[in-house]
């Protein structure tokens, strides 16, 4: 891993010296990719497919489908619960029995923040931050208006996100009166890191319950959920946990809190005795009772193998990996980059980035489709940054030297 105290001599450091020193750098081969001259900086929005997803997705289809049909569901009914266990034990930090896989990210968040604002009679405001990711901000202002409540916007720093005082300042300025907090763990375009267990705690002592959206967390950097006393969260797993696009989201409930809150949509596989067919809804006890409808068993598969390999890798040697590849990144930008007019859109501070780096410049835009036409794929996010998603079971040094070598040449030309 390289030794990120110097960016010249980081950005200096022959790429292939670094793949070979890589600990992680076998599991790229577990993972499709037939174009190996593609250089592919999009992980962080949808991850490359693992072999054993599509053999997996193969073998559930010829075997399960066609050869079992509905006996199939001898052993599809846990599903959700059962790979909801193995990402939040591994991968999260959480209790057995608090995640389950089902719906979509969307959906899994308005029913929490809803269930926490049902949980908060009396309380109108709503804290969330507008870098806060468009879903998230969208059914907020949903929810405010139909239930006659109040957002209270913070406008965090561009590149370093929510703050513990920005949030401690929002408080203040509604005493008794705030029902939830919710932000992103990692910002979706700078990566900066918010203090989870320090904004979990004021939003507690507040009286407030508190939804984080991991979206850009898990499968890359360690979370702790239960031990930052987490109320809510959810997040998807097409991203760094590679399941696939449209793969089930997750939705995280503290197990304390499963029976308090309220389901706000009641659908069949969350009924007690779900094949009684009763008159009236009795939710399942626990996590259970937060299932809706039918899941989707293809989708859970595949999500099911990519994150069987982010738990096999290890959370700590992937957030190792990641911090190593966002060092060389930012090293290479302030030697190759900074002096064509780019600036850094990502945290310096490794502890406070996730595993993508922003690189901004005005005309990032044009720049990110002449990118993509020479083979080397990141995003465009509004108004002006590059994103890089160096997705750590992926992502090569050499990727990321190419990609800067690219960018250099577009960029200057």
């Amino acid at each position: 891993m390289p030794d990120p105290s110097s960016a010249p001599a980081l950005a200096s450091t022959d790429p292939a010296h670094l793949d070979a020193a890589d600990p992680l750098a076998s599991y790229r081969d577990r993972f499709v990719i037939p174009d190996p001259d593609l250089i592919y900086l999009d992980g962080n929005s949808l991850g490359r497919p693992p072999l054993a997803a599509l053999e997996r997705l193969a073998r559930v289809a010829a075997e399960e489908w066609a050869g079992e049909l509905i006996r199939g569901w001898d052993h599809w009914l846990d599903a959700p619960l059962r790979i909801g266990n193995l990402l939040g034990t591994q991968l999260l930090g959480a209790n057995p029995d608090e995640v389950a896989l089902c719906d979509s990210t969307t959906i899994d968040f308005y029913r929490l923040a809803s269930a926490a604002l049902d949980a908060r009679p009396g309380r109108r405001i709503i804290v969330t931050d507008r870098a806060n990711f468009p879903t998230d901000r969208y059914v907020l202002e949903g929810l405010a208006r139909d239930r006659d409540r109040e957002i209270a916007w913070l406008d965090p720093d561009a590149v370093e996100g929510p703050s513990t005082e920005d949030v401690a300042a929002v408080l203040a300025a509604h005493p008794d009166d705030v029902a939830l907090v919710t932000v992103s763990h990692v910002n979706y375009r700078s990566a900066a890191i918010a203090d989870m267990p320090a904004i979990t705690s004021l939003a507690h002592d507040a009286g407030a319950l508190v939804l984080w959206d991991l979206s850009h967390s898990a499968g890359a950097i360690r979370v702790e959920l239960a031990a930052a006393g987490v109320d809510l969260a959810v997040g998807c797993t097409y991203k760094y946990l590679n399941g696939g696009p449209g793969a089930p989201a997750w939705l995280f409930i503290r197990s304390d809190l499963q029976a308090e809150l309220r389901n706000p949509i009641q659908g069949w596989f969350g009924q007690a005795d779900q094949f009684e067919m009763g008159q009236g809804f009795r939710p399942r006890p626990g996590i259970a009772g937060w299932l809706t409808g039918t899941p989707g068993i293809l989708g859970l598969a595949a999500a099911e193998e990519g994150i069987r390999l982010s738990a096999e890798a290890g959370i700590d040697r992937i957030r190792a990996k990641g911090i190593a590849l966002t060092e060389y990144a930012i090293a290479l930008h302030d030697v190759r980059l900074a002096p064509l007019g780019f600036e850094l859109g990502s945290p310096r501070e490794a502890a406070r980035r996730g595993a993508h780096v922003s690189i901004r410049r005005s005309d990032a835009r044009e720049l990110t489709r002449r990118m993509i036409a020479t083979g080397v794929i990141p995003d465009f996010r509004a108004p002006d940054s590059i994103r890089l998603g160096l997705s750590p079971l992926t992502t090569s040094f050499t990727d990321v030297h190419r990609a800067v070598d690219v960018i250099a040449e577009l960029a200057a030309g």
